[in-house]
C-alpha cells in the first residue's frame, strides 16, 4: 500500500539570488515559515556574479527549483527575464519573486504589500486619508507606490535630492490628485502623518535633508532599513517627537510571507518570525 506522502522525495527547492547575499535573512525567515506551516522545502542563498543572472536562474530551474526571490542588483533584470508579470510587478518595474509553473516563468513583486501589511497589521498605522512623505525616488520607492496608493491616502509626496527624478516617478503613476514629486527644499513647513525613508542613506549613516517641521506629535516615521540599533533616521525622528518610530524588519518578513503564499498557497504567521529575526540581529 503506497503512502500519501513520499518521504523519500527531496524537499522542494527555493532560493534567493543577489550580490552580495551572505547577509540575507531570507533563508532564516523561510525556514521558520516552513516549520510553522509544516511544509517540506529547502531555501538557500545564491550569490550571482554580474552578467550571470540568466544562467543562474536557468541552472536552478533545470535542477528542479520551484521558485526564487530576487534581490539587488537583479530585480530589474528579473523583470525583463520572466515570461509573465503580475500587475504589482508591472507597477514596480521590478521583480522580486519568481515562480516556475508549467514551463512558464512568472514574476511578481511583494515589496509594496510587505510594507503596507507591516504598517497596517503589525503597527496599526492606517494609510487611508493620510498625508504621506516618502524620501527617495529609487527602485525601493517605486516598488511600494502601487500598493500604497491602493490604500487611498489623501496625498503622497515623493521628495528626492534630484527633483527631476522625483517628478518623473510621480508622473509615471499618473495620480496627480494623490501623488506629487519634489526636491527636499520644497517640503517647506508642512507636516505629515507618515514619513517613510526609502533612501539608502541609513546604510551610510547619513540623514536625508528633511526639515524637522515635517514631524508633528502624531507622525509615524518608518525607515525601510533595519539593524541591531536604531538608524540615524530613526534617531532623528525620535529626537523631534515622532509618535511612532519603526524600522523595516517587518517589511522584510512580510514581503517574504507574501512570496511564501504565492509559492505554497498558505500564509504564515509573521509576528513570531519578526521577533525571532530581530533577536538574532
Amino acid at each position: 500500500m503506497s503512502s500519501l506522502f513520499d518521504f523519500d522525495a527531496k524537499p522542494d527547492a527555493y532560493a534567493v539570488m543577489g550580490n552580495p547575499i551572505s547577509h540575507s535573512k531570507s533563508p532564516l525567515i523561510h525556514a521558520a515559515f516552513a516549520r510553522q506551516t509544516q511544509q517540506r522545502l529547502d531555501y538557500s542563498a545564491i550569490q550571482v556574479d554580474a552578467g550571470g543572472f540568466e544562467q543562474a536562474v536557468g541552472n536552478f530551474r533545470a535542477s528542479g527549483g520551484k521558485g526564487l526571490n530576487i534581490t539587488v542588483p537583479f530585480k530589474q533584470e528579473a523583470w525583463k527575464f520572466v515570461d509573465e508579470r503580475s500587475e504589482r510587478a508591472v507597477q514596480a518595474g521590478a521583480v522580486n519573486t519568481i515562480s516556475f509553473d508549467d514551463g512558464c516563468c512568472i514574476g511578481d513583486n511583494t515589496d509594496g504589500v510587505g510594507l503596507v501589511r507591516d504598517l497596517i497589521e503589525n503597527h496599526s498605522v492606517g494609510l487611508a486619508g493620510k498625508r504621506i512623505l516618502i524620501l527617495g525616488a529609487g527602485g525601493a520607492v517605486r516598488g511600494v507606490l502601487g500598493p500604497m496608493l491602493a490604500q487611498q491616502p489623501s496625498k503622497i509626496v515623493i521628495a528626492n535630492r534630484t527633483e527631476e527624478k522625483a517628478l518623473t516617478l510621480a508622473n509615471e503613476f499618473n495620480r496627480r490628485d494623490q501623488l506629487r514629486g519634489c526636491g527636499f527644499p520644497a517640503i517647506d513647513d508642512q507636516s505629515f502623518d507618515l514619513i517613510i525613508n526609502g533612501t539608502a542613506a541609513s546604510l551610510r549613516g547619513d540623514l536625508p535633508p528633511v526639515p524637522a517641521t515635517a514631524i508633528s506629535n502624531n507622525t509615524c516615521c518608518y525607515d525601510m532599513m533595519y539593524g541591531k540599533m536604531p538608524t540615524v533616521f530613526m534617531a532623528w525622528a525620535s529626537k523631534h517627537g515622532a509618535l511612532k518610530v519603526l524600522d523595516g524588519l517587518g517589511m522584510l518578513v512580510e514581503q517574504a510571507a507574501e512570496s511564501f503564499f504565492i509559492w505554497r498557497g498558505i500564509r504564515p504567521d509573521t509576528r513570531e518570525v519578526i521577533a525571532s529575526v530581530k533577536a538574532a540581529l
